[in-house]
């Protein structure tokens, strides 16, 4: 699936955001993240490329995962939301998924013709890294009309207790994945297994799709080398 970063560049809020990657990959560049500004990339436009032919360069039913330099509803781009949300109305043939941190401020960001359940072809993730940013956003997320709801845990920093929210109408699915990178906090397995275990009680689709660099398993911690953390996280509850 192609990622579509229409603009780069972001600034820490919480602290899910402290070791961030994008910052960490920018930095192995010998590059500077952003963290007052916001540029636009020259992948701006990428869903709308054609080919010599003149057909769409990405066919129906592409699905694109959007801003993961970024966040979608980051102050520093509400001059151009509105151009990405065009984008997203001329390819209703494709999929588009985002997670963001800002949900807060994502009514605000809405386009006009969002109307009462969300466009079918956009799915919204909010993140949550802990149990005071869950009791912050999961609330305001609910209150959103979104067709396609999902809870990203991630990174997750502690246990979290997600059960008041766990409604299969309401929130799809549940992924829980851990910090990358050299100064990356754990993830103790314990953790991830209580939030499974929540989600098969609400009927909740539940994916574990990164153990981080560090997974702490029955007291033992473990260093995951970067390519083989989703592979690692796939096998961790097979039998």
């Amino acid at each position: 699936m192609p990622v579509w970063n229409p603009w780069h560049g972001c600034h820490k809020i919480s602290a899910g955001c402290g070791q961030c990657y994008v910052f960490r990959e920018d930095a192995a560049r010998g590059v500077t993240t952003p963290t007052t500004t916001v540029r636009r990339t020259s992948s701006f436009r990428l869903p709308l490329r054609r080919d010599r032919k003149g057909d769409w360069k990405f066919p129906s039913g592409t699905h694109f995962w959007l801003c993961f330099t970024s966040d979608m509803l980051i102050e520093e781009a509400d001059e151009w939301r509105d151009e990405i949300w065009d984008i997203i109305r001329q390819r209703s043939d494709c999929h588009f998924t985002f997670f963001t941190k800002r949900i807060h401020r994502m009514k605000s960001c809405l386009p006009h013709d969002w109307g009462g359940d969300g466009w079918a072809n956009v799915r919204v993730g909010c993140t949550v890294e802990n149990q005071d940013r869950a009791d912050f956003r999961i609330p305001i997320f609910l209150t959103i009309p979104i067709r396609h709801r999902f809870i990203i845990a991630a990174p997750l920093l502690g246990p979290l207790d997600l059960t008041r929210w766990l409604d299969p109408a309401l929130i799809k699915e549940v992924s829980v994945g851990g910090e990358s990178g050299k100064y990356a906090r754990p993830l103790d397995f314990d953790w991830v297994k209580d939030i499974r275990r929540q989600c098969h009680a609400a009927d909740v689709i539940f994916t574990f799709h990164q153990t981080g660099s560090y997974l702490i398993k029955d007291g033992r911690t473990y260093h995951i080398p970067r390519p083989h953390q989703h592979s690692q996280a796939e096998k961790a509850f097979r039998t």
